[in-house]
């Protein structure tokens, strides 16, 4: 396993999605200022393009990782804080990524029926980006508890 490019004990895929989730949330955050700005347009090809580009990390990386990282030390892990963090941001991180993905197709295409459409985007939506912050500082902590604090540790 190759060590990664930001100096910690993490492996380089590991640095390579905490750069890109922390870019896209500040994605996310930028679509958020264009719709501000009613420039809707641009807010929906900017939020749809950061939940797509996540499904591909999710399913490609951290899904992948956390089968052979967390999942397999469950349910004895669990009382283990490195775990127990990544399991909450595991499952919040899903939850977020499913939720957006509804929002997205529920405001930007025609695909679900009326009745599964929203009728007022705007908490609907920062209800998803608030779920992707809390998604995205949960990972935060599990990086930092997993590959900072052992460089101190050590």
């Amino acid at each position: 396993m190759s060590r990664g490019f930001l100096g910690t004990a993490a492996p380089w895929g590991a640095d390579f999605t905490f750069t890109i989730e922390i870019g896209m949330g500040l994605a996310l955050i930028l679509g958020a200022v264009m719709a501000r700005k009613r420039r809707f347009r641009a807010h929906a090809w900017c939020q749809s393009a950061v939940v797509l580009l996540n499904l591909g990390v999710l399913t490609g990386y951290m899904v992948p990782s956390f089968r052979s990282q967390v999942i397999a030390a469950l349910p004895a892990g669990i009382n283990d804080s490195h775990y127990l963090l990544a399991a909450a941001h595991g499952v919040i991180g899903l939850v977020a990524e499913l939720f957006a993905l509804y929002v997205v197709l529920a405001a930007g295409t025609n695909w679900l029926p009326q009745r599964l459409r929203f009728v007022r985007y705007r908490h609907w939506m920062r209800t998803a980006l608030a779920l992707w912050w809390l998604s995205v500082l949960l990972g935060c902590a599990v990086y930092a508890l997993w590959y900072i604090v052992p460089l101190y540790q050590a």
